[in-house]
């Protein structure tokens, strides 16, 4: 994961690009692995680690009704939160993480293992996915969480 964190770091600096995250359930293991890698002041501006919903709304600014309607594990609350970080922010792209690491907390609809993604580039369309990992372990998750986070910012560079 550090080479993905390194060559992120890397790219976006060349490219100009300020990073911003929005973590839920990976509660900074983003931002950890982003500013491990020398220099990641350069490209990093901030991360939020939005664990409960009412800091998704109150640093974010996602509406208590989308998470109300929608539940905070969905594509509608990820994209708000990537949108939110880009709004809160100095940064030109972000992700936002949102999921169900368990080993509790997951429903038929909303399993343990489902992660909901998005970035978020300014000027351009948010893109959200998701990943289900399965009822593998909650560090697993965790990091196969931040693993697509760091390939989706990659991906989304400019």
């Amino acid at each position: 994961m550090n080479d993905l964190a390194e060559r992120l770091v890397k790219e976006a600096i060349a490219k100009g690009v300020i990073i911003a995250t929005a973590e839920s359930c990976t509660g900074g293991l983003v931002s950890g692995a982003i500013t491990s890698v020398a220099g990641s002041s350069t490209m990093f501006d901030r991360g939020f680690v939005t664990y409960s919903n009412d800091a998704k709304a109150e640093l974010l600014g996602v509406s208590p009704d989308l998470i109300k309607n929608y539940g905070a594990v969905s594509t509608e609350v990820a994209i708000a939160m990537a949108e939110g970080a880009l709004n809160h922010s100095k940064a030109t792209l972000s992700v936002a993480i949102t999921g169900i690491a368990g080993p509790g907390g997951g429903s038929v609809e909303k399993p343990v293992g489902l992660v909901h993604f998005a970035t978020a580039l300014k000027g351009q369309d948010t893109r959200p996915f998701e990943k289900r990992f399965g009822t593998i372990s909650r560090d697993a998750i965790r990091h196969g969480a931040v693993h697509a986070s760091l390939q989706a910012l990659l991906s989304r560079l400019p």
